[in-house]
C-alpha cells in the first residue's frame, strides 16, 4: 500500500484545495492530510485566522472522498516536530506545491524515512483562502 502524506491549513475549502488533494490522492493508495494547529494557523497566517477551528477544519477534510486520514497536529514548533511525524508515519511519498516554501526540509524528511517529494500541482493563486477572504472581506 502506497501512502502519501500532505499537510496545510486547509482553512476554508476551495477549488485549488479539491485539484491539489485529488492528484495527491492519485498517487497512491492512502492520502493522510497532516492538519495545522490553531496555533500554527494564527501563526502563518495572522491574528484573524483560522476561520474554522481545527476540529471544523477537520471535518470538512473528512468529509471528501479522497482523504483517508486526517492527523490533528499539536502545535509545532519546528522542523524536528515535523520530522518525527513523517518519521513515524513513514509516507511512501509527501505531496506539496510548486511553491512550497518548506520544499527542501520536507525532501530531506521524507527522504531520511525512505520516501520521496513529489510536486503535484502549481499554486493555484487565484483560489488560495487569503484571497478568498480578502474579496468577502473576512
Amino acid at each position: 500500500m502506497i501512502t502519501v502524506l500532505t499537510g496545510g491549513c486547509f482553512d476554508l475549502i476551495h477549488y485549488g484545495h479539491i485539484v491539489f488533494l485529488t492528484k495527491a490522492k492519485k498517487l497512491g493508495d492512502r492520502l493522510v492530510v497532516a492538519l495545522e494547529s490553531d496555533e500554527n494557523v494564527r501563526k502563518y497566517k495572522g491574528p484573524d485566522r483560522p476561520i474554522h477551528t481545527q476540529k471544523q477544519r477537520s471535518a470538512m477534510l473528512k468529509s471528501l472522498r479522497m482523504v483517508d486520514e486526517v492527523i490533528e497536529l499539536p502545535p509545532m514548533e519546528g522542523d524536528g516536530d515535523y520530522f518525527n511525524l513523517v518519521n513515524e508515519i513513514k509516507p511512501d511519498i509527501i505531496a506539496i506545491t510548486a511553491d512550497d516554501p518548506q520544499r527542501e526540509n520536507k525532501k530531506r524528511q521524507v527522504e531520511l524515512a525512505g520516501g520521496k517529494l513529489i510536486v503535484v500541482t502549481p499554486r493555484l493563486e487565484q483560489h488560495s483562502t487569503t484571497r478568498i477572504g480578502k474579496v468577502l472581506e473576512i
